[in-house]
């Protein structure tokens, strides 16, 4: 069976008398590859910071929507345990509070 076109890309490990594979992990400086294209722009044609409020504005809002319910209804939870909390507290430790409850001392 004759190797794929990537495994004729050159490197060490031999693949019979068909070359050799692209080469192992790390040394990849085998021989020149053929087929493979990059591309660049000048760096006073780029603009990175194109659509970057608009994304941001959505993805927020995306990403708020979808945590909303896991969050928001323990903070409403203990929110409103600690107030009445506080208002007991202060209720208790007031004249009336006192008053009322100063034969079930312990």
């Amino acid at each position: 069976m004759r190797p794929t076109q990537r495994m004729l890309g050159g490197g060490e490990t031999p693949v019979g008398r068909f070359n050799k594979y692209l080469g192992g992990w790390g040394n990849f400086g085998g021989l020149k590859q053929k087929g493979i294209i990059t591309y660049g722009i000048s760096s006073n044609r780029q603009n990175p910071f194109a659509g970057a409020v608009h994304d941001a504005i959505f993805n927020t809002w995306r990403r708020f929507s979808g945590q909303v319910l896991y969050i928001a209804p323990p903070f409403i939870t203990a929110y409103y345990v600690m107030d009445w909390a506080i208002h007991r507290n202060e209720y208790l430790n007031s004249k009336a509070g006192r008053a009322e409850f100063a034969d079930q001392e312990e």
